[in-house]
């Protein structure tokens, strides 16, 4: 139908016709108001608070980071002799017979047999702080009594 036949159409409807099809059609432009424009709106409004606090608890956390960098970083640099002692004594600390490990120049490779959870993050840190070492690999699996298997990688501060 074009514009003509579309008037022609309109004018031989009754003014009640009339009303009832314009009321039909300003309620079908308003539902399609609602679906494209406003209720994504109201939608994305109703999540903004969560995620704003998801983001604000990301930021505080990259900010915790940042300060445990920043102080690792102004820290004085520290002997490699001294490195090796701390991390050997954070084996034996920490990790005690579930850890045999084998140097090869500024690489240190830790190889775990059924070493715990907690004590292995306590030491991870422990080395990471003290002595200084920066984990580059670690190959880990968990085994049937709730342990960790596997080999750590750890670089020493360089000579």
């Amino acid at each position: 139908m074009n514009r003509q036949e579309l008037r022609a159409r309109w004018a031989t409807l009754a003014p009640r016709e009339r009303m009832l099809v314009a009321a039909a059609a300003g309620l079908v432009a308003l539902a399609l108001l609602w679906w494209v424009a406003l209720g994504p709106a109201i939608a994305a409004l109703g999540g903004a608070e969560a995620q704003h606090r998801a983001l604000d608890a990301q930021l505080a956390h990259m900010q915790r980071l940042q300060a445990q960098a920043k102080a690792m970083q102004a820290l004085p640099r520290q002997n490699p002799d001294e490195a090796m002692r701390q991390l050997e004594v954070a084996i034996r600390q920490q990790l005690g017979t579930s850890a045999r490990y084998n140097i090869v120049a500024d690489r240190v490779t830790v190889t775990l047999t059924n070493a715990q959870p907690a004590p292995l993050a306590q030491w991870l840190s422990q080395v990471r702080t003290n002595a200084r070492a920066i984990p580059g690999e670690a190959k880990l699996t968990r085994n049937a009594v709730g342990g960790w298997d596997g080999s750590v990688v750890l670089t020493l501060p360089a000579r």
